[in-house]
């Protein structure tokens, strides 16, 4: 038989979860409108709920993930004095 290959660890959590959250991602290749790297956020939805956003989407000529971001940054606008 063949030995199983050796389950590697997942990286560390940093010990400072503030300077963890608004590091940069270095492998992010999209910039975000303010000049800065942009932050994957993952959610869990319905198929339904998927399927209903993916069709407006597509119904607005847009990507989900475009119209998404503008539903957040309208539901969320930046606040003049607030961190970034």
């Amino acid at each position: 038989m063949t030995e199983r290959p050796r389950k590697r660890g997942f990286a560390a959590r940093p010990a400072d979860p503030e300077s963890w959250v608004k590091a940069s991602d270095a492998s992010s290749i999209r910039a975000s409108n303010d000049g800065g790297f942009s932050a994957r956020l993952t959610i869990d939805v319905t198929s339904d709920q998927r399927a209903r956003i993916k069709i407006a989407a597509f119904q607005r000529g847009v990507t989900v993930a475009d119209m998404l971001r503008e539903l957040l940054a309208r539901e969320f606008p930046t606040v003049k004095g607030d961190p970034s």
